[in-house]
């Protein structure tokens, strides 16, 4: 078999798991963040064992991908994976004032996300903690600078202190999403301060710079 027949099939099994309204219906709602079984459930109002047989699918096809959390360990995530070529989800317009990112120590993601996101747009931003580190992570500051961002006077901060009403959070922790228990919008992203291979705060920042490249559009000021 060759190369080009593979990827032919690849493609189909990926289109035919879309062949259901709610397949794309789960392509939609998992654009723009992941989600829970839990809360992918009551936005969809159906029945965990269907929930179950559509996620089976799409995983089988590389569509979405199950992740279990950080935080509470009994909790998983579904992420989308990859967009099926020629089939975009719907991306619905997101309005926000300022972008706050939130994880537990705001000394690795949450800031890595915050000075990137200043790159790529011209809405606020700001980042903080549930339970701010006394310092930035030095693997953050090095791998900032490898990508020319100045991380050096960066510095963790207190949700509370810096969070207004209006405000869309974006959790890039599954332990603050949990603590918080609503954010507008979560990305599942693995601790790289907790991980031990050299180039995890590098995986990090592409994973941000990913998830950041893939929210723009649907913003609005």
């Amino acid at each position: 078999m060759n190369s080009e027949q593979t990827d032919r099939e690849q493609r189909a099994a990926r289109y035919a798991a879309l062949a259901d309204p709610a397949r794309l219906h789960i392509l939609d709602l998992l654009t723009a963040g992941d989600l829970s079984p839990q809360e992918l459930l009551t936005r969809l109002g159906m029945t965990s064992n269907l929930l179950s047989h559509h996620l089976k699918v799409l995983e089988r096809a590389g569509i979405v991908a199950r992740t279990r959390s950080e935080g509470d360990r009994r909790r998983t995530y579904v992420s989308l994976q990859r967009e099926p070529d020629g089939v975009s989800a719907s991306r619905a317009t997101l309005r926000a004032r300022r972008i706050v990112f939130v994880c537990t120590a705001n000394s690795a993601r949450s800031q890595l996300a915050e000075h990137l996101w200043r790159t790529r747009s011209t809405i606020p931003v700001a980042s903080a903690g549930t339970i701010p580190a006394p310092a930035v992570a030095a693997g953050a500051i090095a791998v900032a600078a490898e990508h020319g961002i100045d991380l050096s006077r960066a510095t963790p901060k207190l949700l509370s202190d810096v969070r207004h009403n209006d405000d869309t959070l974006i959790s890039v922790c599954d332990s603050a999403h949990e603590f918080l228990e609503h954010t507008q919008l979560h990305w599942s992203i693995p601790d790289p301060v907790a991980v031990s291979a050299p180039d995890a705060f590098e995986q990090t920042y592409q994973h941000l710079v990913r998830r950041i490249n893939g929210l723009l559009p649907q913003l609005a000021a």
